[in-house]
């Protein structure tokens, strides 16, 4: 039997004899190295399918949604959470889900609503069924996932006006996730060309952008993000109010980027790839986008997707003082505006539910940073 190349031992052979031999020249791309080491966290893997899941849904969240945001129900206000069982009263299990009737009645001392089941009416769930009309993509239907005949189903009860407390989750999440993402696309767009410009012209343009950089974060956050929300008018119409609080946000949060772009570019730009591309002709923007550029690019991408929760948060938190977007447009800060009333929150502590939906969406985003910054480590181990 031959040995090796190494002298340690006889070459491995296939079950026919030969010698099996191993293609030791074939090399794994990049983008396929990250991609192997991200699915190697599990938790951003998680991370990813439970975000892709929360935009999907948020998308078609008049499809998914059984009623209308703005429905009401006026014999069922405050009405708590009404899961469906597979269980009757009686103990028999039935193959399709159900819900039960519910009669509402007064505290003769308190007088708060009460609702009690009424286990002689028994709705079941059916799915794609027919309720309110919308429009989506210029395609106007009425169909839902789910439903029940008869009876309205409440998976997660309603507010003080009547109206389903999921619906508007759904619908609130279309906004409260597209701040995140617009606004962190201007972030980075400012962030990455002033830092670009700051590092590579040095000089008095970097002192300049460096010391505007150092005024903009010397300012809490919260503070400014609430002087520059009372700057708006009050009778612009909620479009409006949405589009320049993301564009505010997004201005109060990229300085960070910036600095960390421009040390980065610093580092860089003394390189001999940079320096041989200027040699031979190349102008400033060139280099910068061809040759800078791709070397900022994966802290890049891991500072977006930890960028986004922050954006998220703050719309949120205003909102949530009524400083944000208002109503009737609805997002998740504006469904919480109801939970900061403790007499409303003790009595209803279902409304206090958008702010599970915003932590399930910050946690996923900084997972999937977390996975993104390990697999585009170069010296991570794989």
């Amino acid at each position: 039997m031959e040995q090796n190349a190494a002298g340690n031992g006889p070459h491995p052979q296939n079950e026919n004899g030969t010698e099996a031999r191993f293609d030791v020249t074939k090399q794994v791309s990049y983008g396929r190295l990250i991609y192997l080491r991200f699915l190697r966290n599990h938790a951003a893997v998680v991370a990813a399918f439970a975000l892709v899941f929360i935009y999907l849904i948020t998308l078609v969240c008049p499809f998914f949604a059984p009623y209308d945001p703005n429905t009401r129900f006026l014999e069922k206000v405050a009405h708590p959470p009404l899961l469906p069982t597979f269980i009757d009263a009686e103990g028999q299990f039935h193959l399709r889900p159900f819900v039960y009737a519910t009669v509402q009645s007064r505290d003769p001392k308190t007088m708060e609503r009460m609702y009690t089941k009424d286990t002689t009416q028994r709705f079941p769930l059916r799915l794609f069924v027919r309720g309110d009309e919308y429009n989506f993509l210029f395609w106007d239907s009425d169909l839902h996932l789910f439903g029940a005949q008869d009876s309205p189903v409440f998976l997660l009860g309603t507010d003080t006006q009547g109206r389903d407390l999921f619906s508007r989750i759904l619908f609130g999440g279309r906004i409260s996730t597209t701040v995140g993402l617009i606004g962190v696309a201007i972030s980075l767009l400012l962030g990455i060309v002033i830092g670009m410009a700051s590092g590579y012209l040095g000089g008095a343009v970097d002192s300049v952008i460096q010391r505007g950089i150092e005024v903009l974060l010397s300012f809490p956050s919260l503070p400014l993000w609430m002087a520059l929300s009372l700057s708006l008018p009050r009778h612009w119409s909620s479009i409006r109010i949405f589009l320049l609080i993301t564009i505010l946000l997004s201005i109060v949060g990229w300085g960070g980027l910036a600095r960390v772009v421009r040390g980065m570019t610093l580092a860089v730009k003394s390189e001999e790839f940079v320096l041989a591309s200027r040699m031979g002709g190349g102008g400033t923007w060139w280099i910068l986008i061809r040759h800078i550029l791709p070397t900022n690019l994966s802290y890049v991408i891991v500072a977006a997707t930890l960028a986004v929760p922050g954006i998220i948060l703050g719309e949120t938190a205003l909102s949530f003082l009524g400083l944000g977007i208002q109503p009737p447009m609805i997002s998740w800060g504006v469904l919480l505006q109801d939970a900061q009333k403790v007499s409303f929150l003790s009595q209803m502590p279902w409304l206090i539910a958008p702010a599970f939906f915003i932590m399930a969406t910050v946690l996923a985003f900084n997972f999937i940073g977390d996975g993104l910054r390990d697999a585009l480590d170069p010296y991570s181990n794989f």
